[in-house]
């Protein structure tokens, strides 16, 4: 074998053809060149060093200790149903007894919190949201019993708790890490806005937790796609070690990915408790094909975009679409299973020859959709703490979920407790900077580190501007929270700066993030009575409602 390809590098060049192709090394190291240029220096978990082995796990642990001291810490304060509870708790209470919802007696609440659960009546009951959220609540009741709100908050709180792990996990992923991870978790661990929506029993926190699950599910297929790419073109090098024509026109298939399944399985769950998931699935769709196409690219692929179409793509839908799908119409179980449930035999009252080869229950399902979609779409109620898109990010018009002004017991003549959905202001104005530079980087590098959150944001955010006549709240935003968080966590840490940046560049960066995240931690002690409904006076009260909208 000549010099000239004896070689451990990759070589590119011109072929007697005129086709761009890749004369890679000896076969036995095609596979490892190629993994390191897909993969970068990216060793299996278990040949890391001790410390990096032990901080991969410590840091998400160590983040949800902390999210978890705040979420149960006096979780079942006020005993009472707060905002939307007195839907989704009662829904989750007759879950437990019949599958399905049904209608409540009038004076229901106060029967419910003294434990008295005869207003649950025989009748339906027409609700406009999918079973999941609902289901997740009626488990923490089943454990701790449905008369304590302790119990129909917990699912909330530990779900909330997980979300801290996750999300301090896929830190770790994108940005490779410890201390970027450490950030991450930190931050959304004291974060107002995602300690309240953990420690009320209503449906945003689940939907938020579900979609977080499917990214951290697509950043494991992002790796594993591309290590079995890696694999597969070093085993179809030929016997002198070179990639041939015809395998570079288009690359290897990949087969079935496991953790895309499980990404479908994620988002068919979030779907389950708020249709706004939707949203999601196009856009993770889009973005794992996008990653496969990346890849190939890298890889040497010439036809890059159209093998990712063509050869990844429909494995993709029928991973996220398909199987979500079917995760989705799963959840409904209760209600196929159930003889009188809202619409269940709709079908029958009304029959249709056109339709008659689908199955009655599923064209009754179908109507129930339809139903709640124009509902959803022509909810144009006032409400006094409907916010407008435009304001959540500098948290314009957070939701009060509660506010009473109790008897005594404050140490002044007027006391307040109160729950207000308000996110942290260091957190959320300099994450709305932060998330113009990032998208300001994106648009002129394509960082797929910060491409990835971006588009969760996006996915999040940016459908709620088609309806602007709809009535919405600011408290929707915990769908996209995490991804927020990862966006400024990115631009931390361009402040932090590189290792082989000099000792007074990074001594300053250090310095600043440091004084940021005390900062950071010293407004949420502030703000933690106002999130947990701790007994204040009225005036404590008023110094925490920094803007005249917070009131």
């Amino acid at each position: 074998m000549s010099a000239a390809t004896d070689t451990r590098e990759p070589q590119l060049g011109w072929n007697t053809r005129r086709r761009w192709v890749i004369a890679p090394p000896p076969r036995s190291r095609v596979a490892s060149e190629l993994r390191e240029r897909l993969l970068g220096p990216l060793d299996p978990w278990r040949d890391w060093p001790r410390l990096q082995r032990i901080l991969y796990w410590a840091i998400p642990l160590g983040t949800a200790l902390i999210a978890g001291i705040l979420r149960f810490t006096d979780l079942g304060r006020p005993h009472a149903l707060i905002f939307d509870e007195t839907y989704y708790v009662k829904d989750a209470y007759s879950y437990l007894q019949s599958g399905y919802e049904r209608t409540w007696g009038d004076n229901a609440n106060p029967q419910f919190l003294l434990g008295n659960f005869s207003g649950l009546e025989s009748s339906p009951e027409y609700v406009v949201h999918p079973p999941v959220g609902k289901w997740m609540i009626a488990f923490g009741m089943w454990l701790f019993g449905p008369e304590n709100s302790f119990g129909w908050r917990f699912s909330s709180a530990l779900i909330g708790t997980l979300s801290v792990a996750l999300t301090a996990w896929a830190a770790y992923k994108l940005f490779r890490s410890a201390v970027l991870a450490g950030i991450a978790g930190l931050l959304l661990a004291v974060d107002g806005h995602h300690i309240t929506m953990s420690r009320i029993g209503i449906l945003d926190i689940f939907l938020s937790f579900w979609l977080l699950a499917a990214f951290c599910a697509l950043l494991k297929d992002r790796e594993d796609g591309r290590r079995r790419l890696a694999a597969r073109l070093g085993r179809l090098a030929g016997p002198d070690g070179r990639l041939s024509t015809a395998v570079l026109a288009s690359g290897p298939w990949l087969g079935i990915r496991w953790w895309r399944v499980a990404a479908g399985v994620c988002l068919g769950l979030a779907v389950g408790v708020k249709w706004s998931g939707l949203a999601f699935v196009a856009a993770f769709g889009l973005l794992t094909v996008l990653w496969d196409a990346s890849a190939r690219r890298t890889a040497g692929i010439r036809s890059w975009l159209r093998a990712a179409v063509v050869r990844d793509a429909p494995l993709a839908f029928a991973s996220i679409v398909v199987i979500g799908g079917a995760v989705y119409l799963s959840t409904w179980t209760g209600w196929f299973l159930s003889s009188d449930a809202y619409f269940r035999h709709w079908a029958e009252a009304n029959p249709d020859p056109a339709w008659s080869w689908v199955p009655a229950s599923l064209r009754s399902l179908a109507h129930y959709h339809l139903e709640a979609y124009a509902f959803h779409t022509g909810l144009t109620a006032s409400h006094p703490y409907a916010a407008s898109p435009w304001s959540w990010l500098v948290q314009g018009r957070p939701t009060s979920f509660y506010y009473v002004e109790p008897a005594g017991g404050c140490g002044g003549d007027r006391c307040s407790s109160a729950i207000l959905s308000v996110g942290n202001p260091l957190i959320w104005w300099s994450g709305t900077i932060a998330l113009a530079v990032a998208v300001l980087v994106w648009a002129g590098r394509r960082d797929w580190r910060v491409g990835a959150p971006l588009a969760g944001i996006a996915a999040g955010y940016l459908p709620w501007f088609l309806y602007p006549d709809r009535t919405m709240f600011a408290f929707y935003e915990v769908s996209f929270e995490p991804f927020f968080v990862l966006v400024l966590v990115y631009v931390l840490g361009h402040i932090l700066g590189r290792p082989e940046n000099p000792p007074w560049r990074r001594q300053a960066g250090l310095l600043g993030v440091g004084i940021y995240l005390v900062l950071v931690v010293g407004v949420s002690a502030y703000f933690m009575p106002i999130w947990t409904a701790e007994n204040i006076t009225y005036l404590d009260w008023r110094l925490h409602m920094w803007m005249p909208s917070w009131v």
